[in-house]
């Protein structure tokens, strides 16, 4: 049985309700491109708010982490990945959670209690060494030698600077054919983590001060291609079940074996599938030059750049043929895979077919530069214009240069592509940074302005305009919708005013609970109606709008100042973006 079944049946036989998979684009929350962990899309149950499911769930939840592209490529990392959940809001704590994780790993996966190890955290001035998962551990069986004690960097865990936080237990496997050694040593390399059970049971406040919860959750998360390889018996996760079949159709167009470039069939099979659950989200991302659109098309780019090297026919149909078998290994869970199967490879050959060209625009230039060579040295500054236009990894230019008797100045060029990765991410820290942020009173204002955006849009442009996105911060809101025509200026004036009519008119906001059957029926908009449970909630600003959200919103329109619309502009193929504040 696939693990993600063996987990949902475990933790369902233990009272656990299966919720949906969130969509990998998240919605209304400014903080990050994409969901990056399974505990992301439950950040607002975890605040206090109550889940409609109860207060014991789990599920498999569809993320994605670009961070560290740059180590995708080796054995163990991937962009696209399943995080295995189960949470406890309130409900049972550290004794159970354990119990729950060991009798899984042991009874259910069969893993030999001698390969486990354990840490929890150590304590600090202001809160205590977590004895209690300590001696959970132990009850099970776990000798101490097993057990290590971390400090905060390791084993604890908050969102920013205060908030709810709490110590984790991390479990770890030994995965090695050498005999476990009787003490854990957390730094040996060869224990990989492989589960996080995270315990929210203080408050930091901003000043510092520490109190305990009133009410404590448990969050935790195990990634699925690190088990399954575990579980398998193999220290490359592309070797596992997971990957196996994409490899060997990737080997199959290639003139190299995974053998001999294991690098480039691994980074083509992650930013494959990677690129087809973005394009096959309801979101309808597509590749461009911002946002989650430009983190699309660098990974199809990327991994066009890497056929290249494994000698594949960049014009034959290989990226469809690997999309495919990707589209066929994830249907039974993602249903959106079959529902937009087209678009998922529409956009993969229209991307293919358009870096292509800029590819042979990147030769012509190198031709044209390396011609007025005299000293027989390319220097930084070109180098990085062929990498940074044309996508020219400096393998590449080194390649061809030397075919010219032509020096690359590597070590300049990796210089240069250092500081333009740091000032990239300095520029989008605020993009990737996980948590609890972006739930602050100004961010809650523009959350009801999105509605008010969207009603106004209704009424303006027509009645099939729906929303497709959004992006709040605390400086502006910006809002993505299906519409096949740049708005006039007309347009634009008449939808400002209207939201403004209506925050004039200081209507109330209000929310009431129904199943999702009757919030359809009730007219309720709502953007991927799969991933809402059966009961749901539904905000209402009077008869202005009523729309399926998890929330927060003002009390009353009158709150929220005035909406001035700053910019519109094309975000993908029939999907516009509106950029507006409130003053």
């Amino acid at each position: 049985m696939n693990l993600k079944d063996l987990y949902i049946n475990y933790f369902i036989s233990k009272g656990h309700k299966q919720i949906p998979s969130a969509p990998v684009v998240p919605e209304n929350d400014s903080s990050v491109l994409f969901n990056t962990a399974g505990m992301q899309p439950l950040i607002p149950y975890l605040m206090g708010q109550t889940h409609p499911y109860g207060t014991r769930l789990c599920d498999y939840q569809k993320c994605i982490r670009t961070n560290d592209l740059d180590s995708i490529g080796d054995k163990t990392h991937h962009t696209f990945f399943e995080m295995l959940g189960n949470w406890s809001l309130g409900d049972y704590f550290k004794e159970e959670s354990i119990a729950y994780s060991f009798e899984f790993l042991t009874s259910v996966l069969n893993i030999p209690i001698e390969k486990l190890a354990m840490t929890v955290y150590e304590g600090d001035a202001s809160i205590p060494r977590d004895e209690v998962s300590a001696n959970a551990w132990m009850s099970h069986g776990v000798k101490k030698e097993r057990i290590a004690y971390l400090d905060a960097s390791n084993n604890f865990w908050i969102a920013g600077e205060s908030g709810p936080c709490g110590g984790d237990t991390e479990i770890f496997y030994w995965r090695s054919d050498d005999p476990v050694p009787e003490k854990f040593d957390p730094e040996d390399e060869r224990w990989v983590e492989i589960w996080n059970n995270v315990f929210m049971e203080y408050y930091k406040a901003p000043d510092g001060s520490v109190s305990v919860l009133p009410k404590k959750n448990v969050d935790t998360g195990m990634g699925l291609e690190r088990v399954v390889a575990v579980l398998e018996g193999v220290d490359d996760n592309y070797l596992s079940s997971v990957w196996i079949d994409v490899i060997k159709k990737i080997e199959s167009f290639a003139t190299l074996t995974y053998s001999e470039n294991p690098k480039s069939i691994r980074i083509i099979a992650d930013h494959i599938r990677t690129a087809v659950f973005i394009l096959a989200d309801h979101s309808g991302i597509k590749p461009s030059n911002t946002d989650q659109g430009y983190i699309l098309r660098r990974l199809i780019r990327r991994a066009i750049r890497h056929a290249k090297k494994l000698g594949i026919d960049i014009n034959s149909s290989w990226e469809q043929e690997i999309a495919l078998m990707i589209i066929d290994k994830y249907a039974k869970y993602y249903s959106e895979l079959t529902e937009n199967k087209a678009v998922v490879l529409e956009n993969l050959q229209v991307e293919k077919v358009k870096f292509n060209r800029t590819l042979e625009k990147g030769l012509r230039e190198f031709e044209k530069i390396t011609n007025n060579i005299t000293d027989g040295n390319l220097n930084r500054d070109l180098a990085f214009k062929l990498y940074d236009t044309y996508g020219f990894p400096i393998e590449l230019t080194e390649e061809l240069a030397r075919e010219k008797g032509i020096v690359v100045d590597v070590a300049g060029f990796k210089e240069k592509f250092k500081a333009h990765q740091e000032l990239s991410r300095t520029a989008s820290q605020g993009k990737f940074k996980g948590g609890l942020a972006g739930n602050g009173e100004i961010e809650t204002k523009y959350h009801t302005a999105t509605h008010l955006l969207n009603a106004a849009l209704k009424q303006v442009v027509g009645p099939d305009v729906h929303q497709k996105g959004s992006n709040i911060t605390d400086e502006r809101m910006r809002f993505d919708f299906s519409c096949d025509h740049k708005l006039t200026d007309e347009e634009k004036i008449a939808v400002e005013n209207l939201v403004n009519q209506w925050i004039k008119d200081e209507i109330e906001v209000t929310k009431k609970k129904m199943s999702k059957e009757d919030a359809l029926k009730s007219g309720a908009e709502c953007m991927f109606i799969e991933k809402y449970p059966d009961v749901v909630t539904v905000y209402s600003v009077g008869d202005v709008s009523h729309e399926l959200c998890g929330g927060p919103h003002v009390n009353n329109t009158r709150e929220l100042g005035t909406f001035k619309i700053k910019k519109e502009e094309a975000s993908s193929a029939g999907v516009r973006r509106i950029k507006a504040v409130l003053e």
